[in-house]
């Protein structure tokens, strides 16, 4: 496996592709602000409730702002930074460790295949401008 990216352009189908795990991460992360809110609240602590939803609420923002940016190089480090915060958040919530593994998978998969992807659709792009130039002649 090549060096996995963590700045720069992507092609059009890999930064279409991690903006899709960005905006179905946002969701997930905003249903379990949600619920970590309403886990406190039944332990009694309304006050890190509040907290716990704001702070689930912004990174579900994050995820989706995240997503939107991916055309730009520094979208792919903010999409890399959502995925270290969601990996953090399951220090206050450890359920959150199982959304961190499958939408960290689900990004490390699709970087990967994307790129891929994107090289496969270049090379044929390249093989249809030469064949068509030659078809000119």
């Amino acid at each position: 496996m090549r060096r996995l990216h963590l700045y720069g352009q992507q092609g059009k189908l890999t930064f279409r592709l991690l903006a899709v795990v960005l905006v179905g991460q946002a969701i997930v992360l905003s249903f379990f602000a949600l619920v970590a809110r309403a886990q406190a609240i039944a332990d009694g602590r309304p006050d890190d409730g509040s907290r716990l939803l704001w702070v689930g609420m912004g990174l579900a923002l994050a995820a989706v702002v995240a997503g939107g940016l991916m055309r730009r190089p520094y979208g792919i480090t903010l999409g890399w930074l959502v995925q270290l915060a969601t990996w953090l958040s399951a220090v206050l919530v450890p359920a959150m460790l199982g959304v961190a593994v499958v939408f960290t998978a689900l990004w490390v998969l699709l970087l990967v295949q994307g790129v891929k992807a994107d090289a496969l659709v270049a090379r044929h792009e390249a093989e249809v401008a030469a064949g068509g130039a030659v078809a000119a002649d």
